[in-house]
């Protein structure tokens, strides 16, 4: 009887009273999370900031926890001794792990000098190597340069110039016909410069792509005079000294191809020689300015050059 009863009782409308109590819920609700806010909300923003911060720093970036190769982990092998063809090999780790480190050059005295040989001008040649512009405060810059301010010239590799634009980016050069080429960032970029005898063609590849060409040069000989070959400055004065990172500086006695060239920037900036036979020098630049092609061109360190482990910041695998 009782079930039967409270079936029929009706429930009572929600009423003013109890209307202006839920209000009443409602606002302290709002007012803690507000409380909540003013409380916590500055050290919420500061955490954000900091991450942030560290995350443009690079502290996130995946290449920091990837396995580093230590100077001279990879190197060329030639059993017969220098600029010899036969049994040529590589020995070590040579799977394209990132360096350990790069060369920063700090724009005022820091270079690296090659003394002058005819074996590092061969009529063809091709020059790659990585290289970071963050700080392009000086026009003309030596980047890796065999002869820029000399006569006759030979070949080089610049920073800008107002010919081509002020902002970040490459010049290429063999004698006097120049390929320019602005990326216009601060990141990591891999270079390229082919010369070809036989068409007297240059081409300027950046990250494995054409992005110049220009014939008609005269006709190169191995008899070019001995300047030195300069990494981080211009040859043969050492003036204009370059403000960046310079990394895995080679150079061949041939003219590789487009396929060439886009192997070797997909191997990344720790990637190992692809022509062996026809390799003439290898600076990794990877804590030291030694020569692992097997010619023993080392290179002798002058000025205020750094080799840095933290160098990751703008780099992205290919």
């Amino acid at each position: 009887m009782k079930t039967f009863e409270k079936s029929f009782i009706k429930r009572k409308p929600l009423g003013k009273a109890s209307a202006k109590e839920t209000f009443r819920k409602s606002l302290i609700k709002a007012q803690s999370a507000m409380e909540y806010l003013m409380t916590y909300g500055w050290a919420i923003l500061i955490i954000a900031v900091v991450l942030g911060a560290l995350f443009q720093l690079g502290v996130f970036n995946a290449n920091n926890f990837a396995p580093k190769a230590p100077p001279g982990s990879c190197q060329v092998f030639k059993p017969d001794g220098p600029y010899t063809t036969s049994f040529i090999n590589l020995e070590g780790v040579c799977s394209g792990e990132l360096p350990q480190y790069v060369g920063r050059f700090n724009g005022f005295n820091a270079y690296v000098v090659v003394s002058g040989s005819p074996l590092l001008s061969p009529p063809n040649f091709t020059v790659v190597f990585w290289v970071q512009l963050p700080v392009p405060d000086r026009q003309w810059a030596g980047i890796v340069d065999r002869g820029r301010d000399a006569t006759p010239r030979d070949w080089y590799f610049l920073g800008p110039n107002q010919n081509c634009g002020n902002g970040q980016g490459i010049i290429f050069s063999e004698n006097t016909t120049e390929l320019c080429y602005n990326w216009g960032n601060p990141y990591w970029h891999f270079v390229a410069g082919v010369y070809n005898n036989t068409s007297h063609t240059e081409y300027l590849y950046v990250d494995g792509v054409l992005r110049g060409s220009s014939g008609g040069g005269p006709t190169r000989s191995t008899q070019e005079p001995s300047y030195p070959l300069v990494i981080g400055a211009r040859s043969p004065d050492f003036a204009a000294p370059f403000n960046g990172s310079i990394a895995n500086v080679q150079i061949y006695n041939t003219s590789l191809s487009a396929n060439e060239i886009q192997a070797l920037y997909l191997e990344g900036i720790g990637g190992a020689p692809i022509d062996l036979q026809h390799l003439v020098a290898w600076w990794p630049l990877n804590g030291n300015a030694n020569d692992y092609s097997g010619n023993g061109n080392n290179g002798q360190i002058n000025g205020g050059l750094t080799f840095v482990s933290n160098w990751y910041s703008g780099y992205t695998p290919p």
